[in-house]
């Protein structure tokens, strides 16, 4: 088969590589389109340390089964899917609670760390198993399923939160994450959502899907807007999409008393966190980790147009022009959102 190899930091290779083998109870996949997530950007260059050469990167994808193993029954040759990026055990205490995110012996499709390598979807083919594969709805096309795990991470941090009906939320951090956060705030019933970030085409598109007001720090008085309009009580929720000290600490200052903020965004590994605000104004802070088991729901809120997905696709391309997508997604001059791949 043909794949996009990473056979060196920052170095691509289009061309032939080593079929994968179908297990007793795997899916082969023949990958129809596989989106470039920002942690692939990220890590090709080493400094994540989990995309270690030689790697095919690649996790957020859809494509048509063409095999299935011995003891797999619910799939056959010709099933439109989609799969969960992630891989578990399916035994621990973790799993048997359905928090398959949290498994100890969770892996990554297209990821490649100290403790294991694992092909992913930049190739004709891909081996996945059976019990994280879902059906795509009819009149979902594969581009649009493949962006199932981006939403699915996104109803998974909104999950994590105690909304009811006509709540206000706040979104800190418009890329693709936090551009479905908007629209998952808005499907599991807030009323008002605020989104924020600095780059203004990113709000812009914010408002295109959904969001009431949009706010840029260091231009907006974001804490006062936020009051302004829920009575001078701040928001219920918030969602945090970046990952770094000041972002975190906004998540947080646009709360009232007693809300909750969830965090989604991990760019920094550690933070100021402002201690006294959290426990004087008992707010709750809650992580959130991939997804878990949310891609039927995904696909479902892709189907029936509560999430859109068109306005984030930037590009579909063709596989093996993916390494110079890769380097434009690096030098981020365009404002790129999601570059689709297609074998």
């Amino acid at each position: 088969m043909k794949a996009l190899t990473l056979v060196d930091y920052k170095k691509f290779e289009y061309g032939d590589a080593t079929d994968p083998i179908v297990g007793k109870k795997d899916v082969l996949v023949d990958v129809k389109a596989c989106g470039i997530c920002g942690s692939d950007v990220h890590g090709m260059d080493g400094s994540t340390g989990r995309r270690r050469p030689p790697i095919i990167m690649g996790h957020e994808a859809s494509g048509v089964v063409v095999e299935v193993g011995d003891e797999v029954t619910e799939w056959k040759s010709g099933d439109r899917v989609t799969f969960d990026s992630t891989t578990y055990c399916g035994e621990c205490h973790y799993c048997e609670k359905g928090l398959v995110n949290l498994c100890g012996n969770r892996q990554v499709i297209g990821v490649s760390c100290e403790d294991y390598r694992r092909h992913g979807a930049f190739a004709d083919r891909v081996v996945v198993p059976h019990f994280g594969v879902c059906s795509i709805p009819n009149g979902v096309s594969f581009e649009q399923a493949a962006l199932a795990e981006p939403v699915s991470i996104a109803l998974h941090g909104v999950s994590r939160l105690p909304i009811s009906s006509g709540e206000t939320g706040v979104v800190v951090g418009t890329g693709m994450i936090g551009l479905f956060l908007v629209q998952a705030l808005k499907a599991a019933g807030c009323d008002y959502v605020f989104a924020i970030d600095l780059a203004e085409d990113k709000l812009a598109l914010a408002r295109e899907l959904g969001a009431d007001q949009t706010l840029v720090p260091g231009k907006d008085d974001i804490v006062g807007a936020v009051k302004d309009a829920t009575d001078g009580e701040g928001a219920h929720v918030s969602v945090e999409a970046v990952g770094v000290t000041d972002t975190v600490c906004l998540a947080i200052d646009v709360l009232r008393k007693g809300g909750a903020t969830c965090l989604v965004g991990n760019l920094a590994p550690e933070i100021n966190f402002p201690l006294q605000s959290v426990v004087t104004r008992e707010l709750a802070v809650l992580g959130s980790c991939a997804s878990a088991g949310e891609y039927s729901l995904a696909l479902e809120a892709v189907a029936s147009g509560k999430i859109k997905v068109d306005p984030i696709i930037s590009a579909v391309v063709d596989l093996k022009d993916g390494a110079s997508w890769f380097d434009r997604l690096r030098k981020n001059t365009e404002g790129l959102l999601k570059v689709v791949l297609q074998p």
